[in-house]
């Protein structure tokens, strides 16, 4: 975990309020947080929850995660992995197996480079259960599936040639 670091917290907020052309006020009445409490908090004096941030990321239109490290409850590096994940299981043009199937890659990679996936990927098991689910064609990673992919027996016997046979 990266240190507390309250007061940069508290000079970034100030910034983004300020570029979102909030006052304090607007930015209380818009999280539902005090407006002395969002004071302090600018000014480096209190701790806030990660609910709170969560409350004032939204009204910023900012990313809740970039507030949480800055304010130390979560790793630069944990941070960068969940936005990858977010953006791709957000992805419309990919379907929910291909999903599954790029974060297994992405897994791996980040195995193979020595970080570990995150402690609640379940892209193992959902993969699984959308294969099995599937077309009964099995490709690899990075392959396509679908019509154009022959499997099984009868995919060797329509590319056989051979009159004779």
């Amino acid at each position: 975990m990266a240190s507390l670091n309250v007061g940069n917290l508290g000079e970034y907020l100030r910034e983004q309020r300020r570029a979102a052309q909030l006052s304090l006020r607007q930015l209380a009445d818009a999280t539902g947080v005090s407006n002395p409490y969002l004071s302090q908090i600018e000014r480096g004096l209190r701790k806030p929850s990660a609910d709170v941030l969560q409350q004032v990321a939204k009204a910023l239109r900012i990313s809740a995660e970039t507030l949480y490290v800055r304010a130390g409850i979560l790793d630069e590096r944990e941070r960068e992995e969940l936005e990858t994940r977010a953006v791709i299981l957000a992805d419309p043009s990919i379907n929910e197996r291909q999903k599954s199937v790029l974060l297994q890659i992405y897994d791996s990679f980040r195995r193979e480079n020595g970080y570990a996936p995150a402690p609640d990927t379940e892209t193992g098991a959902e993969a699984g259960a959308d294969a099995e689910a599937g077309s009964g064609t099995e490709a690899a990673p990075g392959m396509p599936a679908g019509p154009d992919v022959q499997a099984g027996p009868d995919a060797d016997a329509k590319n056989d040639h051979d009159p004779h046979s």
